[in-house]
């Protein structure tokens, strides 16, 4: 007989869950990672710009091409706004990945206490028939 069979579907549900919430974990996690990286580039080309001398030749690139750009203050202001957004979104995958950490915990907690021998609802009606 297969384990999951023996395992009630209340608790299967709640495994079923706890899988889900785990890939979302490691999906919001990467995310973060992603724009963490980003930001902190971002910040390198921002320092860069600002060291250069206002009078430098500056190129940006565009898909393939590296393109003169002649606007330096825009640019820098461009990338600061690009650098706060990218801060905005990795701040709100960790938010999300901290609630979804917590609730992960929490369906472990009611798993193990369904699993750890505390009788389950289906059991006690079963215990009362039989008396």
């Amino acid at each position: 007989m297969n384990k999951m069979e023996n395992i009630s579907p209340k608790v299967q549900n709640l495994i079923a869950q706890y899988q889900e919430i785990t890939q979302r974990i490691q999906t919001f996690a990467t995310q973060r990672y992603t724009m963490e990286v980003q930001v902190k580039e971002l910040e390198r080309t921002v320092e860069e710009l600002e060291k250069s001398k206002d009078d430098a030749v500056i190129y940006r690139s565009v898909g393939s091409l590296l393109i003169q750009n002649k606007d330096r203050a825009a640019l820098l202001a461009e990338l600061k706004e690009q650098k706060e957004t990218m801060d905005v979104r990795a701040k709100s995958f960790e938010r999300q990945e901290k609630s979804l950490r917590e609730r992960h915990a929490s369906l472990q907690k009611q798993i193990q206490s369904e699993l750890g021998g505390a009788p389950g609802e289906e059991d006690e009606e079963e215990a009362k028939k039989a008396d």
